[in-house]
């Protein structure tokens, strides 16, 4: 009988370990909207999404706080609201940092508890007062050992206040994700804290995109983010299992598909598959909506799980509706907790949206 005297106190204990081992969403059908996207937040088709990321928030490098740049925030204090008029089950987050952000100012952030803090308690009081769900960590990149120890710190320390917040408010407690690099293609995956990264994040979204594209690869034609890759390392299999293998979940994984791809200019339009031999028109990134709307002869190669497309002698490799769906069913086959897209303003009539939500069901 002594020991049934603990019960209330270990079951507490083991739902909060059970919390932090399985993500408390039981899929996630993903897209981030990027404000200069040029696609208005009222477009936004949110019923086929669970989840939308609102991209990006800054971080000042000054204070270590997170900020909304003013010509963004009539869009990110509405979004919530915006999206949920579609779909009122749809969970937003916030994303804070982004490409285009300096790594550096992570990496200085990361260094002190104080610091850290600083970045932690703006980034739950942004989150609040505008609505969100949840909080998503875009750190392009990781880049060392000490950045790996730091970023193991930051998110155990967010969790804990995020759950703190919680208590206090009486509020559910804001969902934690981030987005990681895809592959060793990107940048080195042992840079993270694997065990930190499942034990205190909700879920992670694996960017296993822009793997081979023009500038590093211009003189022949590639699949930019294939699903298996028979001719090398990386891929989308390759970045999945590395994560899965690191500790991390399955249930705590989504996948990335790009609504974009790139073009490459053919050397001979008459040979025009891939690997063909190619020039770099420095086009960089195409949206979907603009192959589309260029009206070429689409191909689909499911050796890599990719769509390639030809009109003339531009040449684009990208994913249309067969990889897509063919991602979307290898993803729920692994047993992954979904799937998300980079970004939903450069899907054309919503079909790549329709065809992944349909495609897992």
């Amino acid at each position: 009988m002594a020991h049934l005297r603990k019960l209330p106190f270990l079951i507490p204990s083991l739902f909060s370990v059970l919390q932090l081992l399985f993500s408390p969403e039981s899929v996630i059908k993903g897209g981030y909207w990027y404000s200069d996207s040029g696609l208005a937040t009222s477009e936004i088709e949110s019923s086929h999404y669970t989840h939308l990321f609102c991209a990006f928030a800054d971080l000042d490098p000054n204070t270590n706080r997170v900020t909304i740049a003013s010509s963004r925030v009539s869009q990110f204090s509405s979004f919530t609201r915006t999206v949920q008029r579609k779909n009122p089950s749809v969970k937003t987050l916030l994303s804070i940092g982004g490409g285009l952000a300096v790594s550096s100012s992570f990496s200085k952030m990361a260094r002190t508890r104080s610091m850290r803090k600083s970045f932690i308690d703006s980034s739950i009081r942004v989150a609040r007062e505008n609505n969100f769900h949840g909080l998503d960590l875009d750190w392009e990149y990781p880049s060392s050992d000490t950045d790996r120890t730091n970023y193991g710190s930051l998110i155990n320390e967010w969790r804990s206040a995020v759950a703190a917040e919680s208590s206090s408010s009486g509020r559910p407690a804001l969902l934690l994700s981030a987005a990681v690099a895809g592959s060793d293609q990107i940048s080195p995956l042992n840079f993270y804290p694997f065990q930190e990264i499942a034990k205190s994040l909700d879920w992670i979204n694996v960017m296993v995109y822009d793997l081979f594209i023009p500038d590093g690869y211009p003189d022949a034609t590639q699949p930019p983010a294939p699903l298996y890759n028979p001719g090398g390392l990386f891929s989308g299999d390759e970045g999945v299992s590395k994560w899965i293998r690191s500790g991390v979940p399955a249930k705590k994984v989504a996948m990335g598909l790009p609504f974009y791809g790139y073009k490459w200019r053919l050397r001979n339009p008459n040979n025009g598959g891939l690997f063909s031999p190619a020039t770099n028109p420095k086009a960089g990134g195409v949206s979907y909506k603009d192959i589309v709307a260029a009206r070429p002869r689409v191909s689909y190669n499911s050796t890599y799980v990719t769509n390639y497309a030809q009109k003339g002698s531009d040449w684009y490799g990208y994913d249309d509706a067969q990889s897509i769906s063919a991602k979307v069913a290898y993803a729920k086959r692994r047993g992954l907790l979904g799937y998300f897209s980079w970004s939903v303003g450069q899907d054309s009539n919503w079909i790549l949206s329709r065809t992944a939500s349909q495609t897992w069901g």
